[in-house]
């Protein structure tokens, strides 16, 4: 039965009521996994509208999509919610088959009208992951017309272009392209919203756990879900405690009272080496840490800044002290293991370089700017460090310390003047990073698509169309060269610096089984997690 009120159970109440207090118990309930985790960036759970690593994590574990892939083995794409597919010979369309016997939580059918809906929906409502289904030719206006119901169980989705297939499959693995539960969130909608305002907080998809509860910079709980069409979880539920200090993580670590600690810093990394009860593991994300130059500021629009704050960046000492074993140095838009991602690193901390930068821009004394960090430790580890290596060329770097809701809202309306943050790609084709990094169609004010390079108020034409042609070349090898091409201009004259990539740590009880963390955060699954 779906729990769609946000309440907890009896049970949840009392478990999360005993976890109160650090020393509360010695032992987590054999049925209930208990995370740690900085969950402050949580702004919506619905899946038109998410786009933040947390809720991704917990969309991935309670709703589905139509494709998957191996996370081991990012090519190997397979059906979930779609049995089969077939592109049209002029490579304008895409025809999608849907699997009979699958339910939602509600124990409603999964059918192609559920489908069809998500999508258009997704399209409607135009949100922050929209553009990951609008690249295609596809906005509010058209959708009906192109994402078309042909059958009981099939649709055409149609595009304006002739796009390498993959790339399709893959922005349908994106939580923008999971599956809702048309006929329950139509029970919820209000005036003309397609149900909006109630799934922001809810729950209506089919995934191997409901999502029972999100209390914000709190906890959100997930209990197993009995119509799920795979394997039941072992797990009666999941919890996610909101515990943003890295030491208090280790402590509930080490007494019991959490499964796996989510946020260890290196110092903690360390000290649980040699404990029997603890098991560290680690797996490369493509998630990379990067500076976001805001080019309405006068100072950061000049192109001689932006390269020099590239050289104000002591990157290697940030990797191998604050962020030691947590990220490796990289400096480009595309993570390590895409197709014609760059390893070439060719900054490093050089302030007598960065002053001859900044004396060509005319500013040869510094200027002041402010810096938005989110409050998380490795976040402000590395924003302190940057500031006091800005600080040698006479850029006066003011930190402007918030939550992951309150820098990001604030950077997403571009009121920023530099932004620290974590980008992770939504797919695992390189488009994916181009299409925010590298492109911005419309860099007015009101555009209709809002990548990180319009939130940072960078025009580019030029770039804009190169990303356009990389994406409709079909040969592999000669794609992966017009990327290549396309990272080393824009670590040449972009207003990002981008730093690192990062590299998930988790801290787990010996006993705890079963969790795969995969190459993006909605591949992190805990659905098939023991504890023995």
């Amino acid at each position: 039965m779906l729990h769609v009120p946000r309440f907890f159970s009896t049970a949840a109440v009392a478990l999360f009521a005993g976890l109160a207090t650090p020393a509360a118990q010695a032992e987590t309930p054999p049925d209930t996994l208990i995370q740690a985790w900085s969950i402050d960036d949580v702004i919506t759970l619905d899946p038109a509208e998410v786009f933040e690593f947390t809720a991704s994590e917990i969309l991935g574990n309670t709703y589905q999509g139509l494709i998957g892939y191996n996370v081991n083995d990012v090519s190997d794409i397979f059906g979930v919610i779609a049995e089969s597919w077939e592109v049209a010979p002029d490579g304008m369309s895409m025809s999608f088959t849907i699997r009979d016997g699958m339910q939602f939580a509600t124990g409603n059918p999964i059918t192609v009208d559920d489908v069809v809906f998500s999508l258009t929906r997704a399209v409607k409502l135009d949100k922050s992951p929209a553009f990951i289904l609008t690249q295609f030719g596809l906005n509010a206006e058209n959708v009906d017309d192109m994402i078309v119901k042909t059958g009981d169980n099939s649709f055409d989705l149609k595009m304006d272009k002739a796009y390498a297939p993959t790339l399709l499959l893959y922005c349908l693995t994106a939580t923008v392209g999971f599956i809702v539960d048309k006929q329950l969130v139509l029970e919820h909608e209000v005036d003309g919203d397609l149900g909006y305002n109630w799934l922001k907080t809810a729950y209506a998809g089919s995934g191997a756990f409901t999502i029972r509860e999100w209390r914000a910079n709190e906890v959100i709980v997930v209990e197993r879900n009995d119509n799920y069409s795979g394997d039941a979880p072992p797990m009666a539920r999941a919890i996610y405690r909101h515990i943003p200090e890295s030491s208090t993580q280790r402590l509930l670590l080490e007494k019991g009272d959490i499964d796996i600690a989510r946020d260890l810093g290196p110092e903690e990394i360390d000290a649980l080496q040699n404990n029997p009860d603890i098991r560290i593991e680690s797996g490369v994300k493509g998630s990379i840490y990067y500076l976001g130059l805001n080019q309405k500021n006068e100072f950061l629009s000049k192109p001689e800044v932006r390269q020099a704050m590239k050289y104000l960046v002591d990157y290697a000492t940030i990797a191998d002290t604050i962020a030691k074993g947590t990220v490796t140095v990289h400096q480009a838009f595309l993570p390590k293991g895409f197709l014609g991602a760059l390893e070439e690193t060719p900054f490093e901390l050089n302030v007598e370089k960065a002053k001859e930068l900044l004396a060509a821009a005319g500013v040869p004394d510094g200027f002041t700017v402010t810096m938005d960090t989110r409050n998380t430790p490795e976040i402000t580890g590395m924003a302190q460090a940057i500031q006091q290596t800005m600080a040698t060329a006479g850029i006066n770097l003011e930190l402007i310390p918030g939550d992951g809701q309150q820098t990001l809202t604030k950077y997403r309306a571009r009121n920023h003047d530099i932004y620290i943050g974590r980008w992770g790609p939504d797919y695992q084709d390189p488009h994916t990073n181009a299409d925010t990094f590298a492109r911005n169609p419309d860099n007015s004010d009101d555009a209709a698509s809002k990548p990180l390079a319009w939130r940072n108020a960078w025009d580019i034409p030029e770039m804009t169309a190169k990303a356009d042609a990389a994406v409709l070349e079909k040969d592999a090898a000669a794609r992966a060269e017009m990327y290549l091409a396309l990272q080393r201009e824009h670590q040449e004259t972009s207003p990002f610096v981008i730093m690192f990539q990062e590299i998930e740590v988790l801290g787990f009880r010996d006993n705890v089984k079963g969790f795969v963390v995969g190459p993006s955060f909605n591949d992190n699954s805990f659905k098939a997690v023991t504890k023995e």
